[in-house]
């Protein structure tokens, strides 16, 4: 289950990465990897929340490589 975890914790951080992208620079690097058009109008009450999401994946970026403690059985 552990590696299930940093899979989706990996997933949830690109995740928030492009939406930072989407909110700075109206720029989705998703859909310039994948295909599709990869610039957005947004509204700044938008750009502030995918922002918010961006910084957010930023700040769980270090919880990739800490050390997981045992969980103690009772």
């Amino acid at each position: 289950m552990e590696m299930l975890s940093r899979v989706a914790l990996v997933l949830v951080i690109v995740g928030a990465l492009n939406w930072l992208l989407v909110g700075l620079f109206s720029w989705d690097l998703v859909a310039a990897l994948l295909g599709g058009d990869a610039t957005r109008e947004s509204s700044m009450l938008s750009k502030i929340i995918y922002s918010l999401i961006g910084v957010s994946g930023l700040i769980l970026i270090p919880t990739l490589f800490r050390d997981r403690a045992p969980v103690e059985n009772k």
